[in-house]
């Protein structure tokens, strides 16, 4: 299953107020259950089962859209769409995706997020330039942690 229909569910789980949701495929099982502490997320495959709780993110926020994080700045967050591992770059001895001060598409790679041995590539989502890294690299994220600050153009 790709992250861009996991995010569609969750938006849908939002829309709808609807506190758990739960697809089974043959070899493939999702199930979101929402509460007041966010979002716990279950996905199992053949032979594995892993169960995370996510950050008490807002549930009314999309997976990874970013949001303004100060009005008075304007800056807009782009944020984790799961629970993982942030990398900066595709591989230890590569250049990082993003610097501060680079400009960014909402189709730019900004950065991989890791979970269950899975590389997910984390784009951007918003047109502007970089203004902070959040996290430091190799480190655990939480679902709807922010992870840059992106000054929108």
């Amino acid at each position: 299953m790709e992250l861009k229909e996991i995010k569609k569910i969750v938006e849908m789980m939002t829309e709808n107020d609807l506190a758990e949701f739960l697809l089974e495929e043959e070899a493939f099982t999702l199930q979101l259950k929402r509460g007041t502490a966010g979002i716990t997320q279950v996905v199992s495959a053949p032979q594995q089962m892993m169960a995370v709780p996510a950050a008490a993110a807002p549930a009314a926020a999309p997976a990874a859209a970013p949001v303004a994080v100060n009005a008075d700045e304007g800056l807009v967050a782009i944020k984790s769409p799961m629970v993982g591992t942030f990398y900066r770059s595709p591989s230890p001895d590569s250049d990082v995706f993003v610097q501060v001060g680079q400009d960014v598409t909402p189709d730019t790679v900004v950065c991989i997020v890791e979970a269950m041995k899975v590389m997910n590539e984390i784009q951007a989502e918003v047109k502007g330039k970089i203004k902070k890294i959040l996290v430091d690299n190799a480190t655990p994220v939480q679902f709807g942690q922010a992870l840059f600050l992106v000054e929108p153009a």
